[in-house]
C-alpha cells in the first residue's frame, strides 16, 4: 500500500540578498523585451509575428528556468511563484506562436522538425505547470525549462518558412499521428525529470551523478569530434545557402561540408575536460580513495568554463563566415542555422553541468524541497502510463498512414525502427513494474533510459539516419 507523501515544511530563508535573483531576472527580462520591441519598431514588421512571439517565449522560459534553479539553490518559495508565472507567460506566447503558425499555413503545425518542436515545447511547459500544481513537484522546472530553452534555441536556427506539404504529408493522419507523438514525447520528458528527482530524494550518491553528468557531456563532445574533427585540426560544418535558407548539397542526400580551421582542436580540449571528472571518478573507485572526488568537482567547473568558451568560439566563427571545402574548390558560406544540433548539444552540456553543480552545492536542501520518494516513484509511473498508450497509438496510426501512402504498414525506416525501440523500452518498464513489482531505482533507470531513446528517435535519427521521414 502506497504511503502518503510527507509534507516538508521549511522556513523561508533570510531575506538578505533574497531579492537579488528576482531583481536580476526582472531587469534582464525587461531589457530583452525592450530590445525586441525597439527592433520590431525599427524593422517596421508586425509586433505579433511568430518570431517575436517565440522570442518572448524564450525569454520567459529562460527566466523561469533561472528562478526554478534559484529555488533549488536557496529554497526561497517565492521564486517558485514567479517561476510559475514566467512559465505561464511563456506558455501564452508559445500558444500564440502555434496559433499564428496554424493560421498562416492553414493546417496544424506538424510538418517539420521546427513545427514539431513548437508543439513539443508547448506541451512540456503545460505539463510542467500541471506537475507543479497537482503533484507538488515544485522543482521539476529546473529540468524541464532548460529543456524548453534548448528546444526554442534550436527552433531559432531551423528553417521556419511555411512551405507546401510534400505529397506524403497531405493527409489528415498527419495531424493525428504527430499530435500523439508530441504528447507522448512530452510525457516522457516529464517522467525523465520526475525520475531524476526520485534519485535525488532516494539518496542516490552525488558522486554517481558526477559520473553520469561527465559521461553525458563527454558523449556529446565525443560525438561531435568523432564526426566533425578534421586531421589538421579543423571542424567540419555544413555549408549554408542563404538565399534558399537551407543546407547546400553536392548530390542527392549529400551535404556540402566546409572546414573551420583550428576549431577542432578546441573541441578536442573541451572533450578531454568533459571526460576528466568521469576518469577521476573511476580512479577514485579503483583506489577506494575519496580525495579524488574534490578534484573531479573542480574539473567539472573547469569543463563548464571550457564549454562556454567553445560555444562562444563556435558562434563567432561559424556565424556568417566563409570557409573552404575539401570536396569542391572555392569558399562557401556558413551559418549557425546549418548546425542547429551541434549548437543544441553544446547548450545541453552546459545546462547538465550547471544542474550537477546545483545538486553538489545544495543536495540537502533539494531533498527537503521534494515530495517523498514514494510519491515521485508513483507519479513517474502514472506519467508513463499516459505516455505508453500515446506511443502505441502513434505507431498504429503511423503504420496505417504509411500503408495508405506507401502501400506498406512497416518499411523498417530508421524513424520507424527507433519508434519501435522506444515503445519496447517503455513496455519493458510497465511489464517489470506490473509483473515483477519493480519500484524505486530500477524503475527510475528505465524512465531515464526511455527518454534518452526518445531524444535520439526525435532528433538524432533525423540528423544521423535520414530515411523516409527525412522531413521530420
Amino acid at each position: 500500500m502506497a504511503t502518503r507523501a510527507r509534507i516538508v515544511r521549511m522556513e523561508e530563508p533570510a531575506a538578505t540578498g533574497g531579492n537579488a535573483l528576482l531583481v536580476l531576472v526582472g531587469l534582464s527580462v525587461t531589457f530583452l523585451l525592450i530590445v525586441a520591441l525597439l527592433g520590431a519598431a525599427k524593422s517596421g514588421g508586425s509586433l505579433f509575428s511568430e518570431s517575436n512571439l517565440l522570442y518572448v517565449a524564450l525569454i520567459f522560459y529562460a527566466a523561469a528556468g533561472a528562478l526554478y534553479m534559484g529555488f533549488g539553490v536557496t529554497g526561497m518559495t517565492r521564486y517558485v511563484k514567479f517561476a510559475s508565472t514566467a512559465t505561464a507567460i511563456g506558455l501564452v506566447a508559445n500558444t500564440l506562436a502555434v496559433a499564428h503558425r496554424w493560421y498562416l499555413s492553414g493546417r496544424p503545425p506538424f510538418a517539420s522538425i521546427y513545427e514539431m518542436l513548437l508543439s513539443f515545447v508547448w506541451t512540456v511547459a503545460l505539463l510542467t505547470l500541471i506537475a507543479e500544481k497537482k503533484f507538488g513537484v515544485k522543482i521539476i522546472g529546473s529540468i524541464t525549462m532548460p529543456l524548453a530553452v534548448v528546444c526554442v534555441i534550436l527552433m531559432q536556427l531551423l528553417p521556419s518558412e511555411v512551405r507546401p506539404l510534400v505529397p506524403a504529408l497531405q493527409s489528415t493522419w498527419l495531424h493525428v499521428h504527430v499530435t500523439l507523438a508530441m504528447l507522448a514525447y512530452a510525457a516522457c520528458a516529464v517522467s525523465f525529470a520526475l525520475a531524476m528527482m526520485f534519485l535525488i530524494k532516494d539518496n542516490f550518491k552525488t558522486e554517481t551523478f558526477l559520473a553520469l553528468t561527465s559521461a553525458t557531456v563527454g558523449a556529446i563532445y565525443v560525438g561531435i569530434v568523432a564526426t566533425r574533427f578534421e586531421k589538421w585540426g579543423g571542424l567540419s560544418v555544413t555549408a549554408w545557402d542563404a538565399r534558399g535558407k537551407s543546407d547546400m548539397f553536392i548530390g542527392r542526400g549529400m551535404r556540402l561540408f566546409v572546414t573551420v580551421p583550428d576549431l577542432g582542436w578546441l573541441f578536442m580540449i573541451a572533450t578531454l575536460a568533459a571526460i576528466a571528472p568521469l576518469a577521476l571518478y573511476l580512479v577514485s573507485r579503483a583506489k577506494k580513495d575519496d580525495s579524488f572526488y574534490g578534484t573531479a568537482n573542480k574539473a567539472v567547473f573547469v569543463s563548464i568554463l571550457l564549454q562556454i568558451v567553445v560555444l562562444a568560439a563556435f558562434a563567432l566563427r561559424v556565424r556568417d563566415a566563409s570557409y573552404p571545402s575539401p570536396d569542391q574548390d572555392g569558399l562557401f558560406p556558413t551559418s549557425l542555422a546549418a548546425s542547429p544540433f551541434l549548437l543544441g548539444g553544446m547548450v545541453t552540456g552546459i545546462f547538465a553541468s550547471l544542474l550537477y553543480l546545483m545538486l553538489l552545492w545544495r543536495r540537502a536542501d533539494l531533498q527537503g524541497l521534494l515530495p517523498s520518494a514514494d510519491t515521485l516513484d508513483r507519479v513517474t509511473y502514472k506519467t508513463i502510463c499516459i505516455a505508453f498508450p500515446l506511443l502505441t497509438f502513434m505507431i498504429a496510426t503511423g503504420a496505417y498512414w504509411a500503408n495508405r501512402t506507401w502501400g506498406s504498414y512497416w518499411s523498417w525506416d530508421p524513424k520507424e525502427t527507433w519508434a519501435a525501440i522506444t515503445w519496447l523500452v517503455y513496455a519493458g518498464y510497465l511489464h517489470m513494474r506490473i509483473t515483477r513489482g519493480w519500484r524505486g531505482r530500477r524503475a527510475a533507470y528505465f524512465a531515464i533510459l526511455g527518454f534518452g531513446v526518445v531524444i535520439f528517435t526525435f532528433l538524432g535519427v533525423t540528423y544521423l539516419l535520414p530515411g523516409l521521414h527525412a522531413y521530420a
